[in-house]
């Protein structure tokens, strides 16, 4: 399975400190979120990725404390039910 973010134009991203707003266009819904959701959307951004290749990404770029396969599925499954992820 393949994840990439939402489009660039269809996503507000706001930084507040250690939260972000995401406003998600498409719905009408603005998203409170925290690391790595916002790194997950940077990377995806860039192009599509299975999950083995988004966590080499991630580590690659960012300093990743626990690098989890299963957790990072759980947080991509949850992006894709709120629309700011498209699953392909």
């Amino acid at each position: 399975m393949q994840y990439r973010a939402g489009a660039r134009a269809a996503l507000r991203i706001v930084p507040l400190d250690l939260l972000t707003l995401i406003y998600h266009r498409a719905s009408g819904q603005t998203h409170v979120v925290a690391s790595p959701v916002p790194e997950i959307l940077d990377v995806l951004a860039d192009e599509a990725m299975d999950v083995p290749a988004l966590l080499a990404a991630l580590a690659a770029r960012y300093e990743l404390g626990d690098a989890d396969a299963d957790a990072l599925t759980a947080r991509l499954e949850e992006l894709a039910a709120v629309g700011l992820v498209e699953r392909g």
